[in-house]
């Protein structure tokens, strides 16, 4: 499966070197901004040895048509910023690449354009691509239905410099339909990021924690959802689409 790849800040080259490790996979491109590291490849920048072209292009320099018209890709993941969909989302839609998008906050501009590009196109959208956190939803959401009347609160632990609540909490306190005052931040040093979900009941407390421990798990989350997405056509998804499947199709333990 050929892949493009958008951005190259932290988390960006976290997901290249995991696409650059997984044989299953080929990292065609890397588009950035800048014009710093063209002529360059990821791979030699991360010092990986894998037969991925890799090569990173500018948009200073080059077009995301004539990108994608010299170097074709089967899906696009962006770890770039919620503008650069304006930029890239129409002209991978006409050509039916599918778009596997990280991005913590979207403006509801930037989500209108996404649900627009998926009716021609698969189009997935997560704040936090992390397979744990997703599982933690899953989870979180399972016992709030047994004990709908329990107190909830969810703490959020992100390096010092993060700013604003983070998306993936946002996404936690929506999904249990909770007030985001019931989230709690906490910045300090360099902590990747870990989010927790008390469950307060009468004379207990259940609490489920997911931690980060390397910005990798951003890279192995986009690679599993690129395979999951590969047979499926156009339409909008996001993880519990993903996840559904798996968690629905296993026996019951009697």
């Amino acid at each position: 499966m050929r892949i493009g790849l958008l951005g190259f800040g932290k988390a960006g080259r976290a997901v290249a070197n995991v696409i650059l490790l997984d044989k299953t996979f080929s990292l065609e491109w890397v588009y950035r901004r800048s014009h710093a590291m063209e002529h360059t490849s990821a791979k030699d920048f991360l010092g990986v040895e894998a037969s991925d072209q890799g090569s990173i292009y500018s948009m200073e320099s080059i077009g995301i048509a004539e990108l994608v018209e010299r170097h074709p890709v089967d899906v696009v993941i962006d770890f770039s910023d919620a503008s650069a969909v304006h930029i890239y989302g129409n002209v991978l839609a006409d050509r039916g690449v599918k778009i596997i998008s990280a991005i913590s906050h979207y403006k509801e501009d930037d989500l209108k354009l996404l649900k627009e590009l998926s009716k021609r196109t698969a189009v997935f959208w997560s704040p936090n691509i992390t397979l744990g956190v997703n599982y933690l939803l899953f989870a979180a959401s399972l016992l709030k239905n047994i004990a709908p009347g329990v107190d909830i609160e969810v703490v959020e632990e992100h390096f010092k410099a993060k700013s604003g609540v983070s998306g993936t909490a946002i996404k936690i306190a929506e999904t249990l339909e909770i007030e985001t005052d019931n989230i709690n931040s906490v910045r300090a040093g360099g902590i990747v990021g870990k989010h927790e979900v008390i469950f307060g009941f009468p004379y207990q407390t259940v609490r489920l924690v997911h931690e980060s421990i390397s910005r990798e798990a951003f890279g192995s989350g986009a690679l599993f959802v690129a395979e999951n997405l590969k047979s499926k056509g156009r339409g909008f998804y996001n993880f519990e689409d993903i996840l559904r499947p798996y968690f629905f199709s296993q026996p019951t333990l009697s």
